[in-house]
C-alpha cells in the first residue's frame, strides 16, 4: 500500500497557554510536532509524510519536511493538503492531528490494515464512563453509553474518494470521518489507543510526556574518581587549568573532574572504565589530555543512538576554589561531549577539613552521566 500521512498543522492551539502555538512547544526534549511527524516517517507503511501549517509558522517546520500553508478552517485545512498529494502518487491518505504526538505505531497500523477491505478506517475508543446531559452546573440528565466512541486520528481513506468527499461538503466539520460518512463512505473503527492522546490542554504536556519517556531508554551511570597532590604549579580540572601551589599526581593529566565524568558515561552504557578503555599500563597515555578519554566516552554513547540528558560533577576539596572556574568547565564539558551547556552542571563542595581532601591531600570527584535514547 502506497500511503501518505497528511499532518494538520495550521492551529492557534491557545487552549495550551505558553504563548507559542502548541504545535511548536517543547515536549519531552523535541517540539510536540517533531514527535508527530517522526511517528510517521519512521512507519514503514507511510511513503510521504506532508505537514500543512499556518503561514506565519514557516520558521518553525524543519528543513527539508514538505508542507503548504493551511486555511482558515481544519477542512480548508485538509482540502489543502489534499490537492497537494493529488500528484505524489499515494493511493491511501492518512489525516492526523498534530498535537496527537503519542500516536502509537500499532494504531498506524491497524488504520493501514482496514484500508485494504474499507473505504475509510479511524481508531477510537469505547466510551465507558457515564454520560450526563447538565445545564447550569446541574445533572439534568442521563445518555446511554452503548455504541459510543471517543474518536480518534490518524483517519485513513482512499485519497481520491476523501478528496471528492471535501470538495463536496458544505463548511467544516468536526473531523474527515464526518466529511467520509456524508459523501456515503464506509469507515471502520479499529482499536484507539489511551497513549494517542490530543493535547489540547497546560496539563496535557504532563500526560503526553510520560507517555513518551515510557518509550525512552533511559540510562544513568555513577563515576567516582581521586588523584593526590604532588609537585606542581596548577591543576587541570574539568579540561581548565587553574593555578596552584600543587599539581595533582596520575598517569594521564590527573583531571579528577574528566575522569569521574568519563566514567560516569560509560557507567551508563554499562562499557566498563577508563582502565578498560585506556588502560595505565600503555605508555602512549602517560600525561595524556583527558578530554581524550571523555570525547571517547560521549562518542561510543552517541554510537549506540544515546543523547546526553545531563551531566553533574562534584568535586571535593578545600582548595583551589572551583566557583569562579566553574563556568568555564561546564563550558569545555559541553563543549566535548556535544551536550547543551544548559544540561551540565559543575559545583564544588568542601569536606568540612575532615579526610584526605579536608588535609589537603588531594582532591575527589563524583559524578553523574543521564543519557536517553528514544
Amino acid at each position: 500500500m502506497h500511503a501518505a500521512a497528511l499532518i494538520v498543522a495550521a492551529g492557534r492551539g491557545r487552549r495550551a497557554g505558553g504563548g507559542l502555538p502548541k504545535q511548536w512547544r517543547p515536549l519531552a526534549g523535541r517540539r510536540v510536532a517533531d514527535w508527530t511527524v517522526a511517528a510517521f516517517a519512521a512507519h514503514p507503511g507511510i511513503a510521504e509524510v506532508l505537514l500543512v501549517a499556518h503561514p506565519d509558522d514557516a520558521a518553525h517546520i524543519p528543513e527539508g519536511l514538505r508542507w503548504v500553508p493551511g486555511g482558515a478552517t481544519r477542512a480548508d485545512s485538509v482540502r489543502a493538503g489534499l490537492a497537494a498529494l493529488a500528484e505524489s502518487g499515494a493511493r491511501h491518505v492518512l489525516i492526523h492531528d498534530v498535537a496527537r504526538p503519542c500516536v502509537p505505531g500499532a494504531v498506524i497500523d491497524a488504520v493501514l490494515d482496514a484500508l485494504t477491505r474499507h473505504d475509510g478506517a479511524a481508531p477510537a475508543l469505547p466510551v465507558t464512563d457515564a454520560l450526563w446531559r447538565g445545564a447550569e452546573g446541574r445533572v439534568t440528565g442521563a445518555v446511554a453509553r452503548e455504541g459510543l466512541y471517543r474518536a480518534q486520528t490518524p483517519q485513513g481513506f482512499a485519497l481520491d474518494a476523501i478528496r471528492a468527499a471535501h470538495r463536496a461538503h458544505p463548511g467544516d466539520a468536526a473531523d474527515d470521518v464526518e466529511v467520509a460518512r456524508a459523501a456515503g463512505l464506509e469507515v471502520a473503527i479499529v482499536p484507539g489507543a489511551e497513549a494517542n492522546l490530543k493535547i489540547t490542554h497546560t496539563e496535557d504536556f504532563a500526560r503526553a510526556e510520560n507517555y513518551l519517556r515510557g518509550d525512552m531508554d533511559v540510562r544513568t551511570g555513577n563515576g567516582y574518581d581521586v588523584h593526590a597532590f604532588g609537585p606542581g604549579d596548577h591543576v587541570t580540572l574539568c579540561g581548565v587549568r587553574i593555578p596552584h601551589d600543587r599539581g595533582l599526581s596520575g598517569h594521564s593529566d590527573a583531571d579528577v573532574g574528566l575522569h569521574a565524568l568519563t566514567d560516569a558515561i560509560y557507567g551508563a552504557l554499562a562499557d566498563g572504565d577508563i582502565g578498560r578503555h585506556f588502560p595505565p599500563s600503555d605508555p602512549q597515555w602517560k600525561g595524556a589530555d583527558s578530554r581524550v578519554f571523555l570525547r571517547h566516552a560521549a562518542g561510543r554513547a552517541a554510537e549506540r543512538g544515546y543523547r546526553i540528558a545531563s551531566l553533574d560533577v562534584t568535586l571535593v576539596c578545600e582548595r583551589p576554589k572551583i566557583g569562579p572556574h566553574a563556568a568555564e568547565m561546564r563550558d569545555e564539558i559541553a563543549r566535548e561531549t556535544g551536550a547543551d551547556p544548559g544540561r551540565v552542571s559543575v559545583k564544588a563542595t568542601t569536606s568540612e577539613r575532615l579526610g584526605f581532601t579536608g588535609r589537603e591531600e588531594g582532591i575527589a570527584a563524583l559524578a553523574t552521566a543521564t543519557l536517553v535514547a528514544p
